[in-house]
């Protein structure tokens, strides 16, 4: 992805689902006039979930997700159904695609009732509609069919291989995003024109080399959209800068690692909080968060966490999912705890054995998946938090770092 594309997790993911040589991968082909996947006659080509961002038109900034046949076969292709299930979880548009011939079977039927279970927008595309409308008796799409399993508006005939109906698909999969989506800010909307607002960047042995993680440079963006001004620093130098701004900033937003000193530092008559504290309002789970972070007084020995972070990068040795965390927990609680890891697309589906879930900021999730993940945590009645509220909750500072939002207070 270029430097700039639209981040993957504001991107609308489009899931393609179907069985083995429905034309999937064709129908991904010819809506995108690309040929981004691989398509053979062999069952089984795609076996594994693929994403591609992309420009859609209409719909702008896209992530399509080519996944396994619903109906592999063995062992193996049992793992890769439940892998193109799981995709689910982050799709905002679904698409299934059919065999035009054939019609809806058991296991589209299956996922169908998935998808509308999760409420998920979606179409159905009946594909190869060129190499059966010419044929004697080939009307297999009948209406009976289309009007007791999928409204009638939901579906399309198209062939892949001739473009039929191509530009129709791609308008009937823009029309399932409302177009009066609310728009969502980072940070825009609790800043005015020609505010400061400071953000402090630790730059240690955990931070990337030569570039800025992805929310602060969405943050930063935001703020700039906002006709306001971003003043980046360190920790080591945020005193200074704040003596010499000459002025009040409206917002002060840090790393959590640094939240203790930052407070320490900051007036009490600024506003402060974290860069997780605002991705977690972003994602709207914020007042979950906040109530999961109290758990943290109540932990026992023997008590598991398990820590997830939403991308995967090469750990360091300062790690803060898997090294300052725990020791901060540790430190806070006094009990000999258990710790658990996982980090990229794998969520456990059981989280039954941990007594509190802490997530990071979810930048690199899309808000289905985020939400999806707490829904799974308050099912089963497991409280969840992420790295920036329980940090401020440990170093005695959440509700400072939350004044911000008064519908919290």
């Amino acid at each position: 992805m270029s430097l700039n594309a639209a981040p993957s997790a504001d991107r609308t993911h489009i899931g393609i689902f179907g069985k083995r040589n429905a034309g999937k991968s064709s129908i991904i082909n010819a809506i995108t006039s690309q040929n981004l996947a691989i398509v053979s006659d062999i069952k089984g080509t795609t076996t594994d979930p693929v994403q591609k961002a992309m420009e859609l038109l209409p719909l702008g900034p896209v992530v399509l997700i080519d996944t396994p046949g619903l109906d592999d076969e063995g062992e193996l292709g049992a793992l890769r159904i439940q892998k193109a299930y799981q995709v689910l979880n982050k799709t905002d548009i679904a698409v299934l695609v059919v065999d035009y011939g054939t019609g809806i079977t058991a296991e589209d039927q299956k996922i169908l009732d998935k998808i509308r279970d999760k409420r998920i927008p979606y179409v159905v595309v009946f594909n190869k509609s060129d190499l059966y409308r010419n044929q004697q008796n080939a009307d297999t799409v009948k209406e009976k069919e289309i009007s007791e399993t999928v409204s009638p508006q939901n579906c399309i005939a198209v062939s892949a291989v001739t473009g039929e109906k191509i530009w129709e698909l791609k308008e009937l999969i823009a029309k399932q995003i409302p177009s009066c989506h609310a728009e969502k800010h980072i940070v825009a909307d609790l800043i005015q024109p020609n505010d400061f607002v400071v953000l402090v960047i630790p730059i240690d042995s955990a931070a990337p080399k030569g570039r800025l993680i992805l929310p602060q440079q969405q943050t930063i963006r935001d703020i700039l959209e906002a006709g306001a001004t971003a003043i980046a620093v360190r920790e080591t130098e945020l005193p200074e800068t704040l003596a010499r701004l000459g002025t009040k900033p409206s917002l002060v937003i840090t790393d959590s690692q640094a939240f203790e000193k930052v407070a320490a530092d900051v007036p009490e008559n600024i506003p402060l909080t974290s860069f997780s504290i605002l991705f977690a309002r972003y994602k709207g789970n914020l007042k979950t968060v906040v109530q999961g972070a109290a758990v943290l007084d109540t932990l026992q020995d023997g008590d598991n966490i398990l820590i997830c972070e939403g991308c995967t990068h090469h750990r360091q040795c300062e790690d803060i999912g898997t090294v300052k965390l725990p020791g901060w927990i540790r430190k806070h609680t006094g009990k000999e705890l258990h710790f658990a890891f996982t980090s990229g697309t794998e969520f456990p589906v059981d989280l039954s054995k941990y007594r509190l879930v802490i997530h990071c900021g979810g930048c690199t999730l899309n808000e289905r998946e985020m939400k999806y993940r707490m829904q799974c945590a308050i099912d089963q009645g497991i409280p969840m938090t992420n790295y920036g509220t329980a940090i401020a909750h440990m170093h005695g500072i959440l509700n400072r770092s939350i004044e911000p939002f008064p519908e919290l207070i």
